[in-house]
């Protein structure tokens, strides 16, 4: 699997709010880690796994923040991971650089963790 085009796939899933291909690029099992999972949930330690967390998640986040949008800085691939830097840019906020990386196995994302600049 090529890793840029797994990443790529991802922002366009993001870009078309398809929430459904989104997760499609999941494992069944997949975490994934963010600081606003903290701050929004924060039972969840800003943690959640499986795709039905992760698609509630993301559904709700298309909702309450319909112009979001991730554009794409770079990224750097490697056997098993791929970094995916990307701009967080909301309506009435103020941009954010973010780095997200994906651990890869069997062309599916096992983990995802988002650190934010």
């Amino acid at each position: 699997m090529d890793l840029v085009a797994l990443a790529r796939r991802w922002l366009s899933c993001f870009e078309t709010k398809d929430v459904d291909a989104l997760v499609a690029l999941y494992a069944l099992d997949a975490r994934h880690f963010s600081p606003r999972l903290r701050t929004l949930r924060p039972g969840s330690g800003g943690c959640i796994w499986g795709r039905a967390a992760l698609r509630e998640w993301w559904a709700d986040a298309f909702v309450r923040i319909p112009g979001l949008r991730y554009l794409e800085s770079r990224i750097t691939a490697q056997p098993g991971r791929v970094v995916l830097e990307y701009v967080r840019s909301a309506p009435g906020e103020p941009d954010l650089p973010v780095a997200e990386v994906f651990e890869v196995q069997d062309g599916l994302i096992q983990e995802s963790r988002v650190y934010h600049g």
